[in-house]
């Protein structure tokens, strides 16, 4: 089983590499949490937490911590909803496979043990053995000590970092490799060459591309797509699908 879902894994990020993605930052601080970024067939769906007494609150800062907004009850119920109704899939378009990007904010390893603990919960959303297409979570900010991301199941991979390095086996984790645009961005200018640099290297390893902290507007993501950034970070889900769709 372990093998049969890591060559389907391979084989997504194959026929992914071959489109511009949508990450939607920050997605539980928007009006309609999950369910927009759905409707507009976000890759990506990006959930901040803390561990909070056994729960895993969703919130940018402690400050914001709210006991009612966890990542179970804004994004794991309401999708094990939407995939039995839809039969193992999120939406109708059995084509459509969403990852749950969970950005831990502190106290990595403690975090991830509780994801695992989710993954067992929800069946329907994790299991391979249950259908076709599960789903993962990306684990994100202090993702715990690298030499340990083998020893976690197939429903957790990794957002990876281009000064890292990896074994093959912590290699075989990361799907994306991500990078503040401020690296890239010095003296009012983007030093073009060591981005594409990184983008062919990260290529190279079949790995999806993604900037953070780019200025969100409609020229940076159209440059990005020519630059063959895969992965656009963006707080406007809706304008960018729109843009990306009418530049096909």
């Amino acid at each position: 089983m372990k093998f049969f879902l890591f060559t389907a894994f391979l084989l997504v990020i194959n026929q992914l590499h071959a489109q511009v993605l949508i990450h939607a930052h920050n997605d539980y601080e928007k009006p309609e949490p999950l369910f927009n970024a759905i409707r507009e067939k976000a890759f990506a769906i990006e959930a901040d937490v803390y561990l909070v007494n056994g729960q895993l609150a969703v919130a940018h800062d402690r400050k914001d911590i709210d006991s009612a907004r966890t990542l179970t009850s804004l994004y794991l119920k309401p999708i094990d909803s939407m995939m039995r109704a839809h039969k193992g899939f999120v939406t109708a378009d059995k084509d459509y496979q969403p990852v749950l990007v969970v950005d831990i904010k502190a106290d990595g390893e403690k975090v991830l043990a509780e994801l695992v603990r989710l993954i067992i919960a929800y069946p329907r959303i994790f299991d391979g053995s249950a259908h076709q297409k599960p789903l993962y979570i990306l684990v994100s900010g202090d993702r715990g000590p690298i030499a340990k991301w083998k020893e976690y199941p197939a429903s957790v991979r990794f957002d990876g970092r281009p000064t890292e390095l990896y074994d093959t086996a912590a290699l075989s984790k990361v799907v994306t490799v991500s990078e503040s645009y401020g690296k890239y961005y010095r003296d009012n200018k983007l030093n073009k060459d060591s981005l594409i640099a990184m983008i062919g290297r990260a290529h190279s390893q079949k790995k999806l591309v993604r900037l953070w902290g780019a200025p969100d507007f409609p020229a940076t993501w159209t440059a990005f797509q020519s630059l063959g950034i895969d992965i656009i970070n963006t707080d406007k889900v809706t304008e960018c699908r729109r843009i990306l769709s009418a530049k096909k």
